[in-house]
């Protein structure tokens, strides 16, 4: 059977958010009753005030990371200088791209992100996705060289429906110098709350898709230069 009391202290508690005092007035009942009754009702968020103990951890924990800080500051200072001057390094030592080299670093960086033929499914079409704009150029290059010219591929977006699709088109339009008429409709995808989202705000501009229609040779030809890559690097094995 409900205890009425029981039952008019939990309402008084979770639809008029009342304070322990406030139901104890109302009621006519002692402190410790009071509590009794409302065992396992979380209190309002009104009446939760950050404790004493709390704001003493707080500043010990700022405090810390202010000593962290000033103690490893000139190391992360020194480790980023080292950082852009190797990278500064290997960046030059690249130099100028020749066909060969396109043809080579196309065929690698499509073996590793693009649609692939399975036994069961045979790949009449090259179908490449990434988010990197660098990489997404470089692909393009690649095209190039091989005889197929920006306005001969398809695109299409592939966004978190959250985002702004129209503007993000627009930057991978603006940033490859693609060819309004041959996106397809972008792919949007459902917004899961379970999720943690960290590709947000402005920087992020979703994945490009891009399909080569009719590009069953040159698959193929991806297929050969893997396959002479492969037959270098066991040769150098062997040495």
């Amino acid at each position: 059977m409900t205890d009425p009391l029981a039952a008019e202290a939990r309402r008084l508690r979770v639809e008029e958010q009342l304070s322990v005092a406030q139901i104890r007035a109302r009621l006519g009942i002692g402190r410790d009753r009071t509590y009794a009754l409302l065992r396992g009702v979380p209190p309002p968020e009104w009446t939760r005030r950050p404790r004493a103990r709390d704001a003493t951890a707080e500043r010990r924990r700022a405090h810390s990371k202010a000593m962290t800080d000033a103690r490893w500051g000139a190391y992360r200072a020194a480790g980023d200088e080292a950082r852009a001057a190797e990278q500064e390094r290997a960046a030059s030592a690249v130099g100028a791209l020749d066909d060969r080299d396109l043809l080579m670093l196309g065929a690698a960086i499509y073996w590793c992100e693009g649609s692939k033929s399975k036994p069961w499914r045979s790949q009449d079409r090259l179908e490449f996705v990434n988010s990197d704009p660098g990489l997404l150029a470089l692909f393009l290059k690649f095209l190039a060289g091989c005889g197929i010219d920006r306005d001969a591929a398809n695109y299409r977006l592939l966004i978190h429906e959250s985002a702004d699709v129209d503007a993000a088109m627009g930057w991978w339009m603006e940033r490859l110098r693609l060819p309004v008429e041959r996106f397809a409709r972008p792919t949007r995808k459902r917004h899961n709350v379970t999720t943690v989202r960290r590709n947000t705000g402005d920087d992020y501009h979703g994945c490009l898709v891009i399909t080569v229609p009719r590009s069953r040779q040159l698959y193929w030809r991806i297929e050969g230069v893997i396959a002479g890559i492969r037959a270098a690097v066991e040769g150098l094995a062997g040495e």
